[in-house]
């Protein structure tokens, strides 16, 4: 290798203006650890006049990234745009096609693209890496591929969105609703205009179909995951968690059956005290179950321009080191075709919240629906005075359930709706005891 590695840079946003920070900021520094010089000599965004805080005259200018993907001009290219599509697949494809050694941290093309790229760039001998894909400045990738790589991992688990993570803590710690929190989060930059990706789950899922083919050497499948967001989280229920000893949040979890891999994405009771209860605001945190290792909890700032080109800049020096390795840890035509586990029995029960209509026998109904379904009852709370819903008499009950499947508890769900023992629908949120 030359002297200096050559860096161009499609996507100028705060992670790529980060990414230059820290490279003029770190520069002998970075040296020293590379063994080589690391330099940005090419660069690509939409507007070419915006002032990033940056002399960017010295470096090479392409309106298009598909252009700079192939200039001979860099070593490695750099895909900070996001998006599943183009131009971001398209630079990324031709980067590759033409030799080029590429970083990104779109998880979106990973999880729509991952096993493909992840051929390209092997049949062409050169580096796929994505550190700063998942958990922004926290070296999940690595550990997945690299630390954890004598042990068979069983189960993943995380808040992989600060976002989420942010407004619920919020709602516990200052008894706000979800919709005020929101709009703050959306106020101070965590949350975007349309919020969707990241409340409704999709953002959580993304990331874990990245790390659950790293974890299980499986081909990624973002369709098998089951996906629910914090949209319908109520402050009673955060409340009525807390006074069981749980909090909430939205976790990705990932587990390993023989019979298959089970992915989701939902918000989770989790107990005080247990892995990850404790990560609050905009912080993540991965814990990952290895046969040999045991558990390991990753945790650290899961977004942000510094912590994320931070990630970038470790999987720069790794290929200005020589260590390419396979993308997803072994060879891509190793990767497992995914198969989808069966509906297992769900570790931890579920928190069921129910209005129910208030008359004679309505509690002893609801208990002989889910002594039909197999479904016993840990513990079981009514939560104020019956109060006029739908001009009928409520009251609202809070049961635990033991471990149960799932199919089970959604019959019974739904059997109860039918019959008519409910004012609205439930709330059904699952326990992980971790």
């Amino acid at each position: 290798m030359a002297n200096t590695l050559r860096i161009g840079i499609a996507g100028l946003g705060n992670v790529g203006v980060g990414v230059l920070d820290i490279i003029r900021k770190h520069e002998a520094l970075l040296a020293d650890r590379a063994g080589v010089a690391i330099a940005v000599t090419a660069v690509s965004a939409r507007d070419k006049a915006k002032d990033r805080g940056h002399d960017l005259a010295g470096l090479k200018w392409f309106d298009d990234p598909v252009g700079l993907a192939k200039s001979p001009g860099i070593d490695v290219f750099v895909e900070l745009m996001g998006g599943e599509g183009d131009p971001a697949k398209s630079a990324v494809e031709a980067a590759i096609a033409s030799g080029k050694h590429v970083i990104t941290a779109n998880k979106a093309l990973l999880a729509h693209h991952g096993a493909a790229l992840a051929r390209a760039a092997e049949a062409k001998g050169v580096a796929l890496n994505f550190e700063a894909s998942v958990a922004g400045g926290i070296p999940i990738i690595k550990a997945l591929r690299e630390g954890l790589a004598g042990n068979r991992v069983t189960k993943l688990f995380g808040i992989m969105n600060g976002t989420c993570n942010y407004i619920l803590t919020k709602m516990a710690n200052e008894g706000r609703s979800f919709k005020e929190v929101l709009k703050e989060a959306q106020d101070l930059g965590y949350a975007e205009a349309d919020p969707t990706f990241d409340i409704g789950g999709f953002d959580t899922a993304h990331k874990l179909a990245v790390v659950t083919a790293l974890a299980f050497g499986t081909e990624v499948n973002l369709k098998a995951i089951e996906i629910e967001g914090i949209e319908a989280i109520t402050l009673d229920d955060i409340r009525n968690a807390s006074d069981m000893g749980y909090k909430i949040k939205l976790l990705g979890v990932a587990v390993s059956h023989a019979e298959g891999v089970e992915q989701r994405v939902h918000p989770t009771l989790v107990p005080k005290g247990s892995p990850v209860s404790d990560t609050d605001g905009v912080f993540n945190a991965v814990v990952v179950k290895g046969d040999f290792a045991g558990d390991l909890m990753l945790e650290g700032r899961g977004a942000g321009a510094h912590p994320t080109a931070s990630a970038v800049l470790s999987d720069i020096i790794d290929i200005a080191r020589g260590n390419l390795r396979p993308a997803f840890g072994i060879p891509a035509a190793k990767l497992k075709p995914y198969r989808q586990a069966p509906n297992k029995a769900h570790e931890g029960g579920y928190y069921v919240a129910l209005e129910l209509v208030d008359r004679p026998g309505a509690v002893a109904a609801i208990a002989r629906i889910l002594a039909d379904q197999r479904i016993s009852i840990e513990s079981i709370v009514q939560r104020g005075k019956p109060s006029k819903d739908l001009q009928r008499e409520t009251a609202t009950f809070i049961l635990i359930t033991h471990d149960t499947l799932e199919t089970s508890i959604r019959a019974a769900i739904s059997k109860i709706e039918q019959d008519g023992h409910v004012a609205s629908k439930p709330r059904l949120i699952r326990i992980e005891r971790l």
